[in-house]
C-alpha cells in the first residue's frame, strides 16, 4: 500500500472512515463474496442463474486488453473455480471501430498478442474473433453460464453493454478496473475541475490502491472455439480492411509487457526530474504512459504500486496525474451525455467564444493546411510534426497547439473539430475520455474566465512569447527534427 498519496495517509483515510459511500465504509470496504475484489468495482447488469447449464465462464475483454491486475479477468477466474467451469477470454476485432486507423490498430494488435501469450502461461483460453465486439461477445455468450465484462465509459461502448444484456439471459457482470477509484464511487455528478474532484477520490486511496493477486485457474478446458492468430501483428494488419490514412508508429510497441519496460524505464532514468521536467517540451523526462492505458495495457493501480513508497514532488506530481487528472475525464464522460459535442461547453465558454467570432484574425488557416504544418509559427508546425511522425504530442505542446487552432480558426467551432480530427487521427492516445475532456478544456471546460483577449475571448490564452519564457521551444523544434528522421530511417529500412 502507498504511504503517502497526493498528501493523504492510510492513518487520515481511518480517521475519516466514520461515514460510508456507495456500497463500503472508507475504513473497511466490503468485497465481493466471491472474489474479495471491491465490491464497488463490481456491477450486477443482468441476474440469472450462472448453474444453468452453460458450458463456461466467458470473459468478454474489450477496453481491458492485458492479463496483469486486470480486476475483470481474476473476477472471472475465481467465478470459474466456483462453478468449477472452464474459463473463456474473447476480444472483438472489428475493421472500423470508430477513427481508428493503421497507427492505431497496430498498437492494439501487439498488445493482444502479448495477452495471448500471457494467458497462454497461465493456461487460460483466449479467442479473436472478427465481426463487432458486441456480437462476438453474444455469440459466445449463448454458450456461457456467465459473462463477464470489462468497462468503458464512451457512448458506444456503453451501448454495446446495452445489446449484449438485452440479447442474452445469463447472469452479466461487469467489472471496473482501468480506473483507481471507480467513476460512480469518486463522485455521483460531473466535477466542475479537479479540485472539487481530487478530496472525493483522495479519500478512497487506501481502499483501491492494492496489489491484486492473481488466482489459478482450476480447470484448463479450451472450449472448442475458433480464433484469429495475432502472433504475428505487422502480418495480422494486413488482413484488416482499416483506414491507412496515419501509417504505424514504430517508435512504440504495445502491449503490457512492453508498458512494463516503459514504466521501469521511466523510473530508473527520468522519475527524478519529472517535476521540473514536465512541462518542458525540449526535454523527454515524461512517463509516456498515456498510450497504454487509452488501450488497457497497463492498470493505472499498477503504475502507483510502481512509484511505491517514493516520496516527494516528483510522485505527488506524477500520482495526480495518473489519478485525479486522469479520472476527471472519466467523470465528463460518464456524466456527460454530449461529451463530444460543442454544446456541451460551459454557458460561459461558449457565450465569450461567440461575442468574439467575428473578431480580426492575423491568421487563418484551414484544416488541411493545420494538418500539413504550413503555418507561420515554427513551434506549432513542430508540435504537429510531433503528432504525425510520433504518434505523441507533449502535454504542454498540447495546450499551444490546441489554443492557436482556436486562435486561426474562421469560428470556434471549426476550431472544435479540427482540434478533435487531428488528435485523434494521430494521437495514439487520442479517442478516449481524455481526449475529449482535453480538447474540452482548451475551450473552457473545467477551467475559468481569465483577462479578455480578441478571438478567445475570456477563455484561457497561451502566446509564443509566453512558451519561450516558460520553456526553451527552439530546442523542442530540434527534438522533433531528430525524431522524424529517426522514424523515416525506421521506415526505409523496414520497406
Amino acid at each position: 500500500m502507498l504511504p503517502r498519496v497526493l498528501g493523504y495517509t492510510p492513518a487520515m483515510a481511518q480517521k475519516k472512515s466514520s461515514g460510508t459511500t456507495g456500497t463500503a465504509t472508507d475504513g473497511e470496504p466490503q468485497k465481493d463474496p466471491y472474489t474479495g475484489i471491491q465490491a464497488e468495482r463490481v456491477r450486477t447488469l443482468q441476474d440469472g442463474d450462472p448453474d444453468g447449464g452453460g458450458r463456461y465462464v466467458l470473459y468478454w475483454m474489450q477496453s481491458s486488453v492485458r492479463a496483469d491486475l486486470n480486476h475483470a479477468l481474476e473476477y472471472a477466474v475465481h467465478r470459474a473455480n466456483d462453478l468449477e467451469k472452464p474459463l473463456l477470454v474473447c476480444f472483438g476485432l472489428m475493421d472500423d471501430y470508430p477513427e481508428a486507423n493503421a497507427r492505431h490498430y497496430l498498437f492494439l494488435l501487439q498488445g493482444l498478442a502479448d495477452v495471448a501469450k500471457a494467458l497462454e502461461k497461465r493456461k487460460i483460453p483466449f479467442v479473436v474473433q472478427r465481426g463487432a465486439p458486441y456480437d462476438v461477445a453474444i455469440e459466445l455468450g449463448r454458450k456461457a453460464a456467465l459473462v463477464v465484462l470489462d468497462r468503458g465509459y464512451l457512448r458506444h461502448q456503453k451501448q454495446w453493454y446495452d445489446k449484449v444484456v438485452g440479447a442474452l439471459d445469463v447472469p452479466v457482470v461487469q467489472v471496473e478496473t482501468d480506473v483507481v477509484v471507480p467513476v460512480e464511487t469518486a463522485s455521483d455528478k460531473r466535477e466542475s475541475a479537479a479540485r472539487t474532484l481530487r478530496p472525493k477520490i483522495t479519500k478512497h486511496l487506501t481502499r483501491f490502491l492494492v496489489p491484486l493477486p492473481t488466482t489459478t485457474l482450476k480447470d484448463t478446458t479450451a472450449p472448442r472455439v475458433k480464433s484469429e492468430d495475432v502472433s504475428d501483428p505487422e502480418a495480422y494488419l494486413k488482413k484488416l480492411k482499416v483506414d491507412d490514412s496515419a501509417p504505424p508508429v514504430r517508435l512504440w510497441e504495445g502491449g503490457n509487457t512492453a508498458a512494463r519496460k516503459q514504466l521501469k524505464a521511466f523510473l530508473s532514468n527520468s522519475f527524478s526530474s519529472y517535476s521540473d521536467h514536465r512541462n518542458q517540451p525540449q526535454t523527454d523526462d515524461v512517463s509516456h504512459m498515456s498510450k497504454y492505458l487509452h488501450y488497457g495495457h497497463i492498470s493505472p493501480v499498477a503504475i502507483a504500486l510502481e512509484v511505491g513508497d517514493r516520496h516527494g514532488k516528483n510522485a505527488d506530481d506524477l500520482l495526480e496525474e495518473l489519478i485525479v487528472r486522469r479520472e476527471l475525464p472519466m467523470n465528463y464522460v460518464f456524466y456527460e451525455k454530449d461529451y463530444d459535442k460543442y454544446s456541451a461547453l460551459p454557458e460561459w465558454a461558449r457565450t465569450t467564444l461567440d461575442e468574439h467570432r467575428d473578431d480580426n484574425r492575423e491568421h487563418q488557416y484551414t484544416a488541411g493546411q493545420l494538418e500539413k504544418g504550413e503555418t507561420h509559427d515554427e513551434y506549432w508546425n513542430a508540435a504537429m510534426k510531433e503528432m504525425v511522425v510520433t504518434g505523441y504530442l507533449h502535454n504542454y505542446m498540447r495546450m499551444y497547439w490546441g489554443k492557436k487552432i482556436i486562435e486561426w480558426s474562421t469560428t470556434p467551432e471549426t476550431a472544435y473539430k479540427t482540434a478533435i480530427t487531428l488528435n485523434n487521427k494521430y494521437l495514439l492516445d487520442g479517442r478516449d475520455p481524455n481526449s475529449w475532456s482535453n480538447i474540452s478544456w482548451l475551450f473552457g471546460n473545467q477551467d475559468r474566465g481569465w483577462t479578455e483577449r480578441p478571438v478567445l475571448g475570456k477563455v484561457r490564452w497561451m502566446s509564443a512569447g509566453g512558451l519561450e519564457r516558460k520553456a526553451d521551444p527552439k530546442a523542442y523544434v530540434e527534438k522533433v527534427d531528430k525524431l522524424a528522421e529517426q522514424v523515416e530511417r525506421q521506415r526505409a529500412k523496414g520497406a
